[in-house]
């Protein structure tokens, strides 16, 4: 087996910024042709522009559009298949962080993440794996695993935060997707997997940290490698679920996240 995804062609959601941006980049060096799409127009073009630079060759493409409309969705596999020819890896790295308050009942912070967080996801897993179907039915393709889905997501869905439910429940839905959709695909040789981070320094958390000292010691305090996660520490993790090198691995939700979630397990069973 090989962690190898050159000359495949992905399509990594959320590539303007943080963990998508960074896994984008990520498999551009590691030699895959690489969609980057997301909301942020001016964000993804410069990106990609400076990837690209003056060659007309590069790997790397973007595409402006919102997810959550079902026409956008066709539209970034049509302009992926225009670019590239074919889709082998899928990466579902758009999320948004909503706070909430839970016994808000005019707040729609829950609909809002499903919206954001699980539906474009769901809506461009199933069209994507139709896709990967086609292309092995058009290659013969009758042994080999023909595809992989990544989904990222984050330890939110099992450990729950005040102010956080509607992102919680968004997290816990996805990984539920995740393995129902393992199920319903293996028999197709697609491969569906999930990411759940923890702390990683992302737009949203760059942010919510600033001028923030007591903050970022309480996410320290609580991880036991003492530390917040840099973007890149996620690109080699998607990697390896989009490669053949996890070939018999699918359904599972790999937990990045410095141990967090060991030591919250550690404090609820000692008190």
């Amino acid at each position: 087996m090989t962690f190898s995804i050159r000359g495949k062609t992905a399509i990594v959601t959320g590539a303007a910024n943080g963990i998508g941006l960074a896994i984008a980049r990520h498999f551009v060096s590691a030699g895959a042709n690489v969609m980057f799409a997301d909301m942020d127009d001016a964000g993804l073009s410069q990106e990609v522009s400076d990837m690209r630079g003056d060659d007309d060759e590069a790997t790397a493409r973007a595409f402006t559009g919102d997810l959550r409309e079902r026409l956008t969705v066709a539209n970034l596999l049509s302009a992926t298949l225009d670019s590239f020819d074919r889709i082998d890896i899928l990466v579902n790295a758009s999320r948004q962080v909503v706070h909430s308050e839970a016994l808000d009942a005019d707040s729609d912070a829950v609909e809002m993440s499903l919206q954001q967080n699980l539906i474009p996801a769901l809506r461009l897993s199933q069209q994507v794996a139709k896709r990967m179907i086609r292309q092995a039915e058009e290659d013969g393709n009758e042994s080999h695993a023909i595809g992989s889905i990544v989904n990222l997501s984050s330890i939110a869905a099992q450990r729950t935060r005040r102010n956080l439910m509607g992102y919680s429940i968004s997290c816990a839905a996805l990984d539920q997707m995740t393995r129902s959709l393992a199920v319903e695909l293996a028999p197709h040789r697609i491969r569906v997997n999930a990411l759940a981070v923890g702390s990683v320094l992302s737009a949203s958390l760059k942010g919510a940290l600033k001028d923030n000292n007591a903050f970022r010691n309480d996410i320290r305090e609580h991880t036991p490698m003492a530390r917040i996660a840099k973007p890149g520490e996620l690109a080699e993790s998607a990697q390896f679920l989009a490669s053949d090198g996890s070939a018999f691995i699918t359904g599972q939700i790999l937990t990045v996240d410095g141990g967090r979630t060991l030591l919250d397990a550690v404090t609820a069973t000692a008190h």
